[in-house]
């Protein structure tokens, strides 16, 4: 476990003194060979993400003769180690799928990705008619660094037949935690398998705090949002007390996970799992049949927790020689209703008006449940909170690893917010 611990450690200091090394360094070499561009692209994602986005890209050459795209692709763990690597070697990819918040901020910290507002206003891309507030994601001190791929939201995921088993009603979003303790013990009892997924710190002690009226940082990111170390202990000690109960299951359980094909909702053995809307499609594709239902997150002021984010977005790399022959493909992925037709809401609902009207006669099942769910999120949420600081992604590293500490008994509760508040605490004073 410690031996663990250390290499996860290693991993987030790894991460920031890469890209922190190679702030402001010189572009990265190309070359273009028979007036064709060759452009590298990076993103991360299940299988059924990299056999779609596969398909998009030979679209985008069908309709682009002069630009090839060679691919790179990752699951998530891992990526941004990846990423920072590349960095590190003046090796960026020309277009890379990043992440809002923390590793945005990040890479806008140490001056890596591109300003794309001159390709916007000259029209290389085109984003005419997408609100304000979906463009204000992808921006950071003034500059414009990515281009968001969709719109995405928490949810509840549930198996509808394990639910109703236990006879528990979830579809309507009315519920608190004391609800959910309730519910998922009852289903456990019910079906012999886990009433949920063990829920992971990173985005759900957010979502946590702000459904309390508290925020992870505070509003210049320079330390932490809240105050009272007592709302981290409470969140620990709900999972705890579940797990003891053999309501969730334990990180060794976890670990064993080889990714979104294989969670525990989609083999049947948890009835509720809190992750991102745009999986809905790996889920449903993987569950069999399975019927699986979205819902918002638990807690009496839910509406003051959930959110709506992008997906994901699209960044150039200040490095890369080709910024607009790149800004091409992000132009046509936000404009080309054949992207959705071909990735439906795995990167989230289309940004564009038009698009989401062009494709709603004729939505799969999937699709149709993830526009009305971001519907639902849309009337009963509140505006994401932006204030990441550079320092976040390890911020969020050093309470997984405490989350983990804490579950498996190395720390109580107590001890792990304690911890956690210390920890923040150096770090943000380097």
């Amino acid at each position: 476990m410690i031996k663990k611990f250390l290499v996860f450690s290693l991993m987030a200091m790894m991460l920031a003194s890469v890209l922190a090394a190679c702030s402001g360094s010189e572009e990265a070499s190309g070359e273009d060979e028979d007036g064709v561009t060759t452009l590298r692209m990076t993103w991360w994602g299940s299988q059924s993400r990299h056999d779609q986005t596969q398909e998009i890209i030979k679209a985008f050459e069908e309709e682009n003769p002069d630009i090839k795209i060679e691919s790179e692709f990752t699951g998530f763990d891992g990526y941004f180690e990846k990423m920072a690597a590349q960095a590190s070697g003046d090796n960026l990819p020309d277009i890379m799928q990043q992440n809002f918040g923390e590793y945005l901020n990040q890479y806008a910290d140490k001056e890596l990705l591109a300003d794309l507002t001159p390709l916007v206003e000259d029209g290389t891309i085109d984003v005419e008619g997408v609100s304000d507030t979906i463009m204000e994601s992808g921006k950071k001190d003034g500059k414009l660094l990515g281009i968001p791929t969709g719109t995405n939201a928490l949810t509840a995921f549930y198996n509808k037949d394990m639910v109703e088993a236990a006879g528990v009603d979830v579809s309507d979003g009315q519920w608190s935690w004391e609800d959910y303790e309730e519910y998922v013990t009852a289903i456990s009892e019910e079906t012999g398998e886990y009433g949920a997924r063990l829920m992971e710190p990173k985005n759900l002690f957010e979502y946590y705090l702000r459904e309390k009226g508290e925020k992870l940082f505070n509003e210049d990111g320079t330390a932490l949002g809240y105050e009272d170390d007592q709302l981290l202990v409470d969140y620990f000690e709900r999972n705890l007390a579940l797990e003891e109960k053999g309501a969730v299951p334990n990180y060794d359980t976890i670990q064993q996970i080889k990714g979104v094909e294989d969670e525990l909702i989609v083999r049947g053995e948890a009835a509720f799992d809190f992750r991102w809307s745009n999986q809905a499609t790996a889920l449903d594709s993987a569950a069999g049949g399975k019927p699986i239902g979205m819902t918002l997150l638990p807690g009496e002021n839910n509406d003051q927790g959930m959110y709506l984010k992008p997906a994901m977005l699209w960044s150039v790399s200040e490095s890369s020689e080709h910024k607009e022959e790149a800004a091409r493909f992000i132009d046509f992925f936000v404009n080309n209703v054949k992207v959705y037709e071909i990735g439906g809401s795995d990167r989230g609902v289309p940004i564009k008006e038009e698009i989401r009207e062009e494709l709603s006669a004729d939505l799969s099942e999937t699709d149709k449940k993830v526009f009305e769910y971001i519907e639902m999120v849309t009337e009963n949420s509140s505006p994401i909170d932006s204030n990441f600081p550079p320092e976040s992604s390890e911020v969020l590293g050093e309470l997984q690893k405490i989350d983990e500490l804490v579950m498996y008994g190395e720390l109580s509760a107590e001890e792990g917010a304690k911890q956690f508040r210390s920890t923040v605490e150096r770090i943000m004073a380097r």
